[in-house]
């Protein structure tokens, strides 16, 4: 069956609070509340809730601010250089993502459905609502085996160093995600 058949999450929502002249917190407006979810060509949509650069984060004058909105009308890869990426995710139903790795840590927590978490060694979890995953720079898999509902997951990815196991430098590997650029 077609992932199109099926009807898609309602859009996440982020609130993103700043300060008033006064000092006061109030909500920033200037980039809605709704999180536009692109659809790659595989069926699987990304969000793109929030992205940062550097530790600590400057958000002196909405400089953080200015950084998001140019991941906005320049969307990253994966993950950012120096930085990190906010993002949802929805598995359509029996859908498999590309195995891949990025050169990152990753947090990722199951919102809605499950999905299992297979690692190139053959390893699978399978990973239910409020469930983590911490990924460490791992080759790894999604794989949505419901028929009939999507999962939603929510990630943090932060830049890191790239590993270095058995003397061999591990980089970024998309394995041509569809619609997935590479990382900066």
């Amino acid at each position: 069956m077609s992932a199109m058949q099926f009807e898609k999450l309602t859009p996440p929502k982020r609130f993103i609070t700043t300060h008033r002249d006064d000092g006061k917190a109030v909500f920033e407006e200037r980039f809605g509340e709704e999180t536009e979810m692109l659809t790659m060509p595989d069926g699987i949509a990304f969000g793109l809730d929030w992205t940062a650069k550097g530790i600590p984060i400057s958000m002196e004058k909405d400089e953080d601010l200015e950084v998001y909105s140019g991941y906005l009308k320049n969307p990253p890869g994966l993950t950012i250089s120096g930085g990190n990426v906010l993002r949802h995710v929805d598995i359509p139903p029996s859908m498999e993502c590309t195995m891949h790795r990025t050169v990152s840590l990753d947090y990722g927590i199951v919102l809605e459905g499950q999905v299992d978490l297979l690692l190139d060694s053959g390893e699978q979890r399978t990973m239910k609502v409020g469930d983590v995953a911490i990924q460490r720079g791992t080759m790894h898999q999604w794989i949505n085996r419901d028929k009939t509902k999507y999962c939603r997951m929510l990630f943090v990815l932060v830049d890191s160093k790239p590993l270095v196991i058995a003397g061999k430098k591990l980089g970024e590997e998309l394995d041509e995600m569809p619609g997935v650029k590479s990382s900066e």
